[in-house]
């Protein structure tokens, strides 16, 4: 009864906490913002407000602007101009449009690169980059830096108390690109004293006594370049922490036009940015002064997907992991950038099935988002992105195939709001279902530069349990190591390599509290610098799971390992661990053929009030995963659903939504007193459907 009545105090808590912080930005009962990406700058002005005219009628409520401006508003050093950018405020006050206005960082003008060639990247082979594409300023250089904290002040001090203006975003999907110019060597350095205090220190955590790198001194340390030495000979404890203060810097950089904002802008304007749904770089979770944070979600690219139709309905798993995962900054985040379309990049690009772009649109609304915005108003006629899709054909005027799903969009969810309705509690059989994936990007960084076998995903492991989650019917979110536990059911850690003692802890007493604990292969294999525990293998976990780790197995390509529970059969292939467990751990699962047949492959014990799990294997088709999980969720008490792969269906603000991204139709069977709002019983592939249940 304790246990209860703390999670639900805390629970209660961390929601009005993060009700509190957004709802000045983002009112309960507007549900979901739509907004676009609208670049006067590439347009005649006498067409401007046609376009900005057009956009309100299409059912838009804000408009994106400045992002790529630089040039527009400082043409040369220390001019600045907005006298452009006040027409197209006013032009937006004059049709009901509110605004989110963007620093326009992440691309330099000409003048800067003339001048100050030292404020750009270097490559890898020590060449300066130049203006002319995204992302290339050198973050660290104090000169750029300067450069920046006048143009972000100058924006700020001008549009900081303008009522259209409800947020900011900072710079366009950070990168934390390797930078290998002097000024980054410095920084690293002082990032490094910062963190070691001593060479020795560092030496230690680096193993720098292998291959005579030794260093009698901070100054002799450089970033580590696998251009010149190599991916076999570069240092993995050196790579990692290139790439933590690569994303710390990022995360400095992006608070450092926060704070200026701060001290200008009204406290209901939001700071932002959107980072890419899949993004191995930039951590959000450093970030300290961004409200939220936002991602980017395009359904074309050029993939096969899921059934003969998934290339023209786009990757389910985009939306799906960012949807959570951004929400651990701020509580809340949403699509900033949503294409509706064909794109430039993509290995092909073909047309979306009608329905797509709004079924995504549906997809991120559903998992709590409260922006949805999309890039571009207009096709533009020129340069690199000639063939990006806006929701504007390049006459300038007839809605693309997506524009018309955006109107559709908006049109419902002005329908949706109608029917809201404060204070819906979550129902009790999806409240029993709740699930934590613990994750971070740490653990990417580390795994994925030894992955030990070609077939492993790193980025998409995780994935697949939110996968299986989400065909339960489960309430999903990602956390970090962090994050309080005790008001989920359930809590998944995959492939979690580098732990601590105070993290078992903290797992072991959740566990003891009464949770349920599934951890997966690759966790507990190393420390926080990514060295090998001396001992047994995942040494610190061994007495959580109750067996230890003997040995680990990887297949060629083409041959099948097999695992055998409950008389099935599992096929492997990229890896399996060989568990050897204690007296008073049962086994789930063992291997059924190779030389250890009879090893154990997945074991499972009780502590205090609660069970963990432990899967030594990764199966192709995740099948053992599932039922293992299914067996968790049930033996909790938990009702579970069986979705196919693809078709998810979430519960937000007392609606039910379902989206599809299957090439099947699928018949949802709801409860006779529920009501449809939107769509039908029959969800077709790229559909969507509404409902809510009549008792609410």
């Amino acid at each position: 009864m304790k246990r209860i009545i703390s999670t639900v105090t805390m629970s209660f808590f961390l929601v009005t906490v993060y009700a509190q912080h957004t709802q000045r930005f983002f009112p309960n009962e507007q549900l979901i913002t739509s907004g676009i990406y609208y670049y006067p700058e590439h347009w005649k002005r006498s067409q401007w407000e046609r376009d900005i005219k057009k956009i309100s009628e299409m059912g838009f409520e804000f408009v994106h602007l400045a992002e790529f401006a630089w040039f527009k508003m400082e043409p040369q050093e220390g001019k600045f101009d907005f006298t452009w950018l006040d027409e197209v405020m006013s032009l937006c006050a004059k049709y009901h449009l509110k605004v989110i206005m963007c620093t326009p960082s992440a691309t330099t003008p000409t003048w800067m690169r003339l001048k100050y060639p030292e404020t750009f990247i270097m490559d890898g082979h020590y060449i300066r980059a130049e203006n002319g594409t995204r992302g290339l300023g050198s973050i660290t250089n104090s000169k750029y830096r300067f450069f920046v904290k006048r143009i972000v002040a100058e924006l700020a001090k001008r549009y900081g108390k303008n009522k259209h203006i409800i947020g900011w975003q900072i710079d366009n999907e950070p990168p934390a690109v390797t930078d290998y110019s002097p000024s980054s060597q410095i920084a690293f350095r002082h990032w490094l004293k910062e963190k070691y205090k001593t060479i020795d220190r560092l030496n230690e955590a680096w193993g720098t006594a292998f291959w005579s790198q030794w260093f009698m001194r901070f100054e002799e340390v450089i970033i580590p370049n696998t251009n010149l030495v190599g991916w076999w000979g570069n240092n993995p404890h050196a790579l990692l922490d290139l790439k933590r203060y690569l994303a710390d810097s990022q995360a400095e950089f992006l608070d450092l036009q926060a704070g200026i904002l701060k001290q200008y802008c009204m406290k209901e304007q939001f700071a932002t940015t959107n980072y890419t749904a899949v993004c191995t770089g930039a951590d959000a979770s450093r970030t300290k002064r961004l409200d939220f944070a936002t991602y980017t979600a395009y359904p074309n690219g050029g993939s096969d997907n899921i059934g003969s139709e998934g290339f023209r309905i786009g990757n389910s798993k985009i939306v799906l992991f960012a949807a959570e995962y951004y929400k651990q900054v701020g509580g809340v985040t949403g699509v900033m950038e949503m294409q509706p379309g064909p794109v430039n990049w993509g290995s092909y690009n073909p047309l979306l099935l009608p329905g797509t772009v709004r079924m995504w649109l549906y997809h991120s609304f559903a998992a709590g988002g409260k922006i949805a915005c999309s890039y571009r108003f207009r096709q533009i006629l020129y340069s690199s992105e000639q063939y990006h899709t806006g929701v504007i054909k390049t006459d300038g005027i007839t809605p693309s195939q997506g524009g018309e799903e955006y109107i559709q969009f908006n049109k419902e969810i002005k329908q949706l709001r109608e029917l809201y309705r404060p204070n819906i509690v979550m129902p009790e059989k999806l409240a029993a279902r709740k699930t934590a994936i613990v994750w971070n990007l740490e653990n990417f960084w580390s795994i994925d530069r030894q992955r030990q076998t070609y077939q492993w995903d790193t980025w998409n492991y995780p994935v697949r349990f939110l996968e299986i989650a989400k065909s339960f019917g489960a309430p999903v979110d990602i956390v970090d190591a962090t994050t309080d536990l005790s008001s989920y059911k359930t809590v998944i850690v995959p492939a979690y390599e580098m732990v601590d003692s105070a993290m078992v802890k903290k797992w072991r007493d959740y566990i003891s509290d009464g949770g349920n604990l599934i951890i997966t292969c690759r966790t507990g294999v190393k420390n926080n610098m990514g060295h090998f525990w001396e001992g047994e293998a995942a040494a610190p976990v061994a007495n959580l799971i109750g067996a230890n780790i003997s040995a680990t197995d990887m297949l060629s390509y083409g041959n099948k390992g097999d695992v055998l529970m409950n008389d099935a059969q599992y096929a492997w292939n990229d890896w399996a661990e060989l568990l050897i467990p204690f007296s008073n751990t049962e086994v789930l699962a063992t291997y059924n053929n190779q030389f250890y047949k009879g090893k154990a492959a997945a074991v499972k014990r009780n502590i205090g009030k609660g069970t963990v799990v432990y899967i030594g294997v990764c199966t192709d088709d995740a099948k053992l995963e599932t039922e293992i999980m299914k067996q968790v969720y049930t033996q909790s008490g938990a009702t579970i659903e069986n979705y196919p792969t693809g078709l998810y269906v979430y519960w937000r603000d007392g609606f039910y939504i379902a989206v599809n991204y299957s090439s099947d139709n699928y018949s949802m069977k709801l409860s006779g007193n529920s009501k449809i709002i939107i769509g039908d019983t029959i969800v077709k592939p790229a559909g969507v459907l509404v409902w809510k249940d009549g008792l609410q």
